[in-house]
């Protein structure tokens, strides 16, 4: 069964077969300004098993980071819900920000990164690896 997902306006729609192999959380500041909020909630997803459904996000090349790193976000054009980043230094793979999809019940993030700069009333459960960037 396909696991799916769609932007807020449902212009923008996905589906891929297999749960992620990876979730996380992103404290990054570019992060925070993308999500507009005090972090993005990520899962890495082989990039042959996504498949858009519908729609075409809008990239935006994000080169101004602290990892010195572009990373390319996909967005919706019509309602502005960021879809997935994927990054030059991992080309089979994409990050898909967990908030869009269908359904969030399995979502348990397997760490933090960047929290050196995560906001200072975020808590986090020492129980999940922590990494400072």
């Amino acid at each position: 069964m396909a696991i799916t997902g769609q932007c807020l306006c449902g212009d923008v729609k996905y589906e891929f077969e297999n749960p992620p192999s990876m979730t996380g959380v992103c404290h990054c500041k570019n992060c925070q300004r993308q999500a507009g909020s005090a972090f993005s909630t990520l899962a890495s997803i082989p990039k042959a098993e996504f498949s858009i459904t519908g729609g075409e996000p809008k990239l935006y090349e994000d080169s101004d980071t602290r990892s010195g790193d572009t990373v390319s976000r996909y967005f919706c054009g019509n309602c502005g819900s960021p879809i997935y980043s994927a990054l030059p230094s991992q080309p089979d793979a994409i990050f898909l920000k967990t908030g869009t999809l269908d359904d969030t019940s399995s979502f348990t993030p397997m760490f933090h990164v960047w929290c050196e700069t995560k906001q200072n009333w975020v808590e986090l459960d020492d129980a999940v690896r922590q990494m400072q960037n």
